[in-house]
């Protein structure tokens, strides 16, 4: 997996002689991407970003999501693909025995070559409804994936508002909120008027007619009055969850336990 200490060793280790310039060549070839024709991995990600590329599935034939997935792990990388189904799910284990295949968001992990860090931090992802959970998962498993610790608070949106006063510790131990619901959207509002941490609201694509497909949810989100809120595009936990993890690890990449 190219990360810093990944290159700092392999250029150690030709300084002492240990391999050969040519060897060192070879596990540079694809830095800092390989071209596969259909798509250009970028294997440099998680030197720059401090995480490997993260595969989106939509729209995508199951062996060239196949393919990517391969490219990334044979570089020793973990691989995080989103919007993803059973059918690949069903191939990528035919390589990778150990993959997990997250049901609600279609999400799919697969362990990389060395242990993951040690979680860090605390995030929590409160769910406004049942109806939300597809959402609320990607950003839990994305979080999660990037070294994260995330606790959860399902189905406690404002129609019940009572339900999410039960969860104050919760809010109150957070390094930062992920709020995800749809509808009008209110209930990022509320948790916003809570805490005195960063909340990412996430609208989701689900209510009725006049709700536009998660656009009254969003319009609502953005027009937020409670402080320190800020919103991502509809049904992105992904986003969310990325962004949540650079909040709660001080957009510091997680170092790999020795």
């Amino acid at each position: 997996m190219m990360t810093p200490n990944w290159l700092t060793e392999l250029l150690e280790s030709v300084r002492q002689g240990e391999i050969s310039t040519e060897e060192a060549a070879e596990r540079l070839r694809h830095l800092p991407f390989e071209d596969l024709g259909f798509a250009v991995v970028d294997h440099h990600r998680q030197l720059r970003q401090g995480c490997p590329e993260v595969v989106f599935c939509a729209n995508k034939r199951v062996q060239d999501s196949l393919t990517i997935i391969r490219s990334l792990r044979q570089r020793g990388a973990p691989v995080l693909a989103t919007r993803a189904n059973v059918e690949l799910y069903d191939r990528v284990r035919e390589f990778y025995p150990d993959a997990v295949f997250h049901d609600r968001s279609g999400a799919i992990t697969v362990p990389g070559a060395d242990p993951a860090p040690t979680p860090v931090g605390n995030v929590l992802v409160i769910c406004a409804g049942t109806s939300d959970l597809p959402v609320a998962e990607e950003a839990v498993v994305t979080a999660r994936f990037l070294g994260s610790n995330v606790r959860e608070a399902s189905d406690v949106g404002v129609a019940g508002i009572h339900r999410l006063f039960q969860r104050l510790p919760l809010l109150k131990e957070a390094n930062v909120i992920i709020v995800v619901a749809g509808m009008e959207g209110a209930l990022a509002s509320v948790v916003g008027g809570l805490v005195d941490v960063p909340v990412i609201a996430v609208p989701t694509s689900i209510g009725y007619g006049a709700h536009f497909g998660g656009l009254a949810a969003l319009l609502g989100m953005l027009n937020s009055c409670s402080a320190g809120v800020m919103v991502v595009n509809i049904d992105n936990g992904f986003g969310a969850g990325y962004a949540a993890h650079r909040i709660n690890a001080g957009h510091r990449p997680p170092v790999p336990d020795d």
